[in-house]
């Protein structure tokens, strides 16, 4: 039973999550009002601490680039499902957790609060159900993400005993 488990929990996980980012796309992408009412009032809150326009249309956390960062999470989460990709589901569930923990805390620690939409609190529900499916898909998927970061390590730190192998060649040569 636990074998099941642990085999189809990171499948339904990653669909679950992918459809909430996909779904919440057609309201960051296309102005929907309580987009805009969510982001202008978090675009007020920034300026009164000095730093207007950072939720704004063109701002770094504008509804776009969030929207970009969810599309992305949801197509690794999707892509990571085939057999040998299993790397980019771990990288789309860690995306979708630094998006969720933004979310999350703005809803806590700002003006923003937990129902700003007049939803009961559906959309930090929502929010939260992610970040912890995002924590449990990342529990389930950590051998890949230590796998992940020894791919990214070896990408952009030369391994040591390659620069000796080259050091050796290069005094040869001369």
């Amino acid at each position: 039973m636990l074998k099941h488990i642990q085999r189809f929990a990171p499948i339904a996980i990653s669909v679950f999550a992918a459809a909430v980012f996909l779904d919440s796309l057609r309201y960051k992408f296309t102005d929907h009002p309580n987009t805009q009412e969510i982001f202008g009032r978090l675009d007020g809150w920034a300026a009164s601490i000095g730093a207007g326009g950072l939720f704004a249309h063109t701002g770094l956390f504008s509804q776009y680039v969030i929207g970009s960062a969810e599309l992305v999470a949801s197509a690794l989460l999707l892509v990571g499902l085939l057999p040998g990709l299993v790397r980019l589901n771990a990288l789309g569930a860690a995306i979708g957790l630094a998006v969720m923990t933004g979310a999350v805390s703005f809803h806590l620690f700002t003006p923003l609060g937990i129902d700003p939409n007049n939803d009961g609190g559906g959309l930090f529900a929502a929010a939260v159900t992610i970040w912890v499916s995002s924590i449990v898909l990342l529990f389930l998927r950590r051998a890949e993400i230590g796998a992940l970061l020894g791919d990214i390590t070896r990408a952009f730190v030369p391994n040591a005993a390659a620069t000796q192998t080259r050091s050796s060649l290069e005094g040869a040569r001369a």
